[in-house]
């Protein structure tokens, strides 16, 4: 893949900050153009997960206020965020410009479908042209991490994603889910389409344990959240789909695509720091006006 992150050099830093319900992820652009070590943290608040994540930012960065140029901020809780931070210019950029930005300077590709995994999923189709980045925001869907810490509370009272993605080694989807195979006579069809998910759920056996269930949670997301991807993928006729956010991460999600796109011949990217790729698109946007 072709090296294609490049940002054009500044006077000074530029910060970036992505602010959710409870965790803020921040991101910075050096004068050098060169990215700063991203990080996030958890509150209880949007306004104090943000503020929080720039002091400790900065603190770890050894950044001066006086060091910094401007903070680009996005995100469902940057609404919260109405004054200067630390007196900083700061403005508010479009979350789903930040999640095509973003996915595809991570990915280092011109065009793509890139997704956001959050609480719930966005879909955006991102394409260079010689005016910037063209980002369209095609829907997405409820399902999400939200999705998983609600199934995994109520049917293995796990609160964390983390023990939950414990949970899954050693379980088994043929005790959960119902395969093409399992309803259809041998031969019909490939061995790799014969081995895809027919009913989510729809298989699961008395005898299916906690291991089993928190790996179907798991499989049902990804697989509904593949789908969708692959429908607009088709839709534009391209076959790069690049994955960010915090699910991005979660071995079991990236097991589940890693085996999904050669089955429907698209390529699900999953790139170093997808976790952070809507934060790194705020940060390379430019304040309005400019």
């Amino acid at each position: 893949m072709a090296e294609k992150r490049t940002v054009k050099k500044t006077a000074k830093a530029v910060i970036g900050i992505d602010v959710g319900g409870s965790t803020t992820k921040i991101v910075g652009f050096g004068p050098d153009g060169k990215l700063i070590s991203p990080l996030y943290v958890k509150a209880n608040d949007p306004v104090t997960s943000a503020y929080g994540a720039f002091g400790r930012f900065t603190l770890e960065n050894r950044l001066r206020l006086s060091d910094i140029d401007r903070v680009m901020m996005t995100g469902v809780g940057s609404a919260f965020i109405t004054e200067p931070v630390y007196g900083l210019p700061c403005s508010q950029v479009s979350e789903f410009d930040s999640i095509g930005i973003g996915g595809l300077w991570i990915s280092g590709l011109d065009e793509a479908i890139v997704v956001s995994m959050g609480t719930g999923t966005a879909l955006i189709h991102a394409k260079k042209t010689e005016d910037g980045v063209n980002c369209e925001h095609l829907g997405g869907t409820g399902v999400g991490g939200g999705t998983i810490h609600g199934l995994a509370r109520k049917m293995l009272d796990i609160q964390s994603v983390a023990h939950l993605e414990e949970l899954c080694a050693g379980g088994d989807l043929s005790k959960v889910d119902l395969r093409i195979k399992d309803i259809t006579r041998p031969g019909l069809y490939s061995e790799a389409s014969a081995e895809l998910t027919a009913s989510n759920f729809g298989g699961l056996s008395d005898l299916a344990n906690r291991h089993d269930i928190a790996l179907g949670i798991f499989n049902m997301v990804s697989e509904t959240v593949a789908m969708v991807a692959l429908f607009a993928a088709r839709g534009f006729g391209i076959k790069d789909i690049v994955l960010t956010g915090n699910l991005s991460r979660i071995t079991p999600i990236k097991n589940f695509f890693a085996g999904l796109g050669p089955a429907f011949d698209v390529n699900f990217i999953i790139p170093d720091m997808s976790q952070y790729g809507p934060v790194i698109g705020a940060a390379l946007q430019l304040p309005a006006g400019q």
